[in-house]
């Protein structure tokens, strides 16, 4: 059954210097074959990224222990007043767009991502060695941490199994949850853009990642397999 997380993308500011300024994370070449997968997932304006919680052993022993069963593990980004706001006026929407702090969900899955929100709802990439790490790195980075290593949880998500946690990345109107995902599969060695802002853009970017892919060999890593 599909959940809808109400995390906002905001629209996209016109200024090219903005937009350039939104590609943080230069993509490396993958090394090595595929070793395991990751799912993208789309929920309307918003989207987050999966993986295995075989692949992040120390992220879950962090974040989400005591989650007997869990599978997978998918992580959003959002402001985070708009976040932890049950209902939203115009003027919390109209507010998101400014910088402000952000927020990170975590869902805990007992299940596949397509099983959880839906199959076309979901893309799923291969990853390398290397890209996984880089990855899980870049997770681990994206959650705020107190004086003593801590993870800041701000609380419950919106739905059993979610939690929030606070985000060492401030969202804004130029940096969306869509820009934060975009980065978070360009860690992991894929060729996405950087400058994302909305979910239609980064998830047709990720279909064609993935339809470049090959059981024994990352193909999609090749920016000549991918029309921009």
């Amino acid at each position: 059954m599909t959940r809808t997380v109400a995390l906002l993308a905001g629209p996209a500011l016109a200024h090219a210097a903005i937009l350039a300024a939104c590609s943080t994370i230069p993509l490396a070449p993958a090394s090595g074959p595929p070793v395991t997968t990751i799912d993208v997932v789309e929920r309307g304006w918003h989207t987050d990224v999966c993986v295995q919680v075989q692949d992040v052993p120390d992220l879950q022993a962090s974040l989400a222990p005591g989650f007997d069963g869990a599978t997978h593990l998918c992580f959003g980004f959002g402001e985070r007043e708009f976040a932890m706001t049950r209902e939203h006026s115009i003027l919390t929407t109209l507010s998101a767009l400014w910088p402000g702090r952000g927020a990170i969900l975590m869902t805990v899955l007992r299940d596949t991502p397509a099983a959880a929100y839906g199959a076309n709802k979901v893309v799923t990439l291969q990853v390398a060695e290397a890209g996984m790490a880089h990855l899980a790195a870049y997770l681990a980075r994206s959650v705020q941490r107190d004086e003593l290593s801590h993870p800041v949880r701000l609380g419950d998500g919106p739905y059993a199994g979610s939690l929030y946690f606070g985000a060492t990345a401030n969202y804004a109107g130029y940096y969306t949850c869509n820009t934060w995902t975009a980065d978070a599969l360009r860690s992991a060695q894929l060729p996405m853009d950087g400058a994302v802002l909305f979910a239609g853009s980064l998830f047709r970017q990720a279909r064609e990642v993935a339809a470049c892919q090959h059981p024994d060999n990352l193909t999609g890593t090749d920016p000549a397999c991918i029309s921009r």
